[in-house]
Order: C-alpha cells, then structure tokens, then sequence
C-alpha cells in the first residue's frame, strides 16, 4: 500500500522500518518538531524522523498539525497519491479534515487491549493497575480519544516487567500486527468498541514518580517497573532525593527477616540495612515492607544497593518523604 506515516519516538520507528521492509510506499512522514538537548543544545531528531532521513523519505513537523496550512496542503497532497494513513504515538490530535483525506482513513497501532486503556500512558497505566494480559490493538482513526472500530489485536504478558522492557516486545508485536492488518485489511470487519467497558489513562508528569509510603507494598513495586525508565520513583531523606529503580514487595513469610511486625514504624522509615539492600515499611498502618534493591543517589549514577551502601550510610530509624 501507499502510507502517509506519523508518528514520533522508537516505538512508532519500529512500525515505519517493518513497513519499508515488508515493501509498503511510505510517501510522507509527519513527526514532531526537532528538539534541543542538554548543555550545548544539540539539535535532535525524532526517531522517526532518522529512519525516514535514511530512506530518504519526505518529512514534514507542524508544531500543531491543524493550524499548519502549508502541512495540511502537504498532506493533501501527498494523499493524491497514498490510500490510507498510519498514525502510531504521533503526539498530537488529528483534525477531522485530515481524518477524511485518505480513501481509506487513518489507523492507529495502540498499546492496550482496547477498550481498556484509552489515552497517552496505556503501557504504564498496565503496570501500575495489575493487568494480565495487556496488549496492542490496531483500530481505524475516528473523531474522539481512542475510540475507533477494531481492526486486530494481540495479547501480550506483562508479567515482572518494566515499561521500558513492556514497551520494547509492544513496539515489535505492533509494527508486526500493523503490516498483517494491512495485508488483510480489505477482508477485516472492523469491531466496534464497547463503550460500557471502556476505560482511561492521562499524561504521566515528572511528579506522579514521587513515592508515597503509605500505600502497599505491592502498589509501590508496580510503580517503581511502571515508571522505569521516566519519570523514575523517588523520595527523600533530610532533603536529598533517592531514586529507587528496582525494590521487592515482602509477603507476610518473610517479614520476620527484616524486623519485628508487632513493632509500629511510620511509612517510609528504614527498618533493616544489609549488605546488598535495605528495608523500608509502608502500607498505611506501615505494616508491609519492601527491599530495595538499585537505587540511585543525588548526583550518582544509577546502581545496586549493595555496591551504594558500601560507599553511604544509611541508618534503621531514617524516614523516606
């Protein structure tokens, strides 16, 4: 088929290289702007952006598509030309002209099991929530978030995971459910979604990382594989902020290990510091536990907790904010 493709980060550059490898024309490439990073404010493209450069593949990135005239005449254009659009993490809202441009629409490669999930963190929200299984759902694009009729899906296992490990095998099965779908597509009789089970997810920000000792033990694990690798979860001591990249939650056969459960301790005070790892209580009663096992500290690199505890001193009693 010819494509117009959008999409911005590695997750939808996967998608565009199996589309060119599996011989589909991809006639223009919407992305985000380019971005300045770090110190000496490098000038940084969009994965997408890269694998299109390659392929030597025109690329257009409205700041914002729908006020955009001269990328809305490129995308008509370019739809003389290509039958149908792809959009896959594209970050901004398609306006419904553009949604009628193509003879056979838009769709989309989304990282839940539609209706589930709809909106900007499906992925995270999977792993914070307790799903089993999550997925990827391809649907046609329509006016409204994440609603369209279904075309496919697959199932895949979160199990221990963290979003950047969940993220990476999704990236795969979505670019290889994409190019399926569209080999089949005149032959698929698209599902409508079912709006009585349909849930949402919002845009993560850098403060939802911020660890509240209060809640479980099993509910900060999650957060921790969820929020790996941005924003991280984080919490401090005496005003210096820790992050905590990988812990274990405890079941009650363990807790006699790392201290007494009779005793009270407040959420977020350590309680035990080994060798490879310290103990931290939590739970609204502060009567759960969990070690942490990688951390990093304020101005160091990320690290396990055994090589941190031999340079740093951590004491039983400390509270964690």
């Amino acid at each position: 088929m010819k494509i117009v493709f959008m999409g911005t980060p590695e997750f939808a550059a996967v998608s565009l290289r199996h589309l060119i490898e599996e011989g589909h024309q991809v006639v223009l490439v919407v992305t985000q702007p380019d971005k300045q990073k770090n110190r000496g404010r490098k000038v940084v493209y969009s994965p997408v952006k890269e694998v299109a450069l390659e392929n030597k593949i025109p690329v257009i990135q409205p700041v914002k598509l729908q006020s955009d005239h001269a990328a809305l005449e490129a995308l008509r254009k370019a739809h003389d030309e290509a039958e149908i659009g792809v959009v896959v993490a594209f970050g901004q809202i398609l306006p419904e002209e553009v949604l009628e441009m193509p003879r056979l629409g838009y769709i989309n490669v989304h990282g839940s099991l539609l209706p589930k999930l709809r909106g900007a963190s499906p992925i995270q929200t999977a792993i914070l929530l307790g799903e089993e299984p999550t997925g990827v759902t391809v649907m046609k694009v329509e006016k409204g978030l994440d609603c369209g009729d279904m075309l496919s899906k697959s199932e895949i296992s979160v199990g221990g995971r963290t979003a950047g490990e969940l993220e990476h095998e999704m990236a795969d099965v979505g670019a290889r459910l994409l190019t399926e779908t569209l080999e089949k597509f005149y032959d698929i009789t698209p599902q409508p979604q079912n709006e009585d089970e349909a849930t949402y997810c919002s845009t993560i920000s850098k403060e939802d990382g911020h660890i509240d000792f209060r809640k479980s033990a099993e509910s900060i694990e999650r957060m921790t594989r969820a929020y790996n690798p941005w924003p991280g979860t984080y919490a401090k001591i005496k005003n210096n902020l820790y992050k905590f990249w990988k812990i274990e939650s405890i079941n009650d056969t363990r807790i006699s290990n790392v201290g007494n459960p009779s005793e009270s301790f407040l959420p977020g005070e350590i309680v035990f510091v080994g060798k490879d790892m310290f103990t931290v209580a939590c739970g609204e009663k502060g009567n759960e536990r969990l070690n942490v096992l990688e951390i990093q500290a304020p101005g160091k690199k990320r690290m396990k907790t055994g090589d941190f505890l031999r340079g740093n001193r951590l004491e039983v009693g400390e509270l964690f904010r």
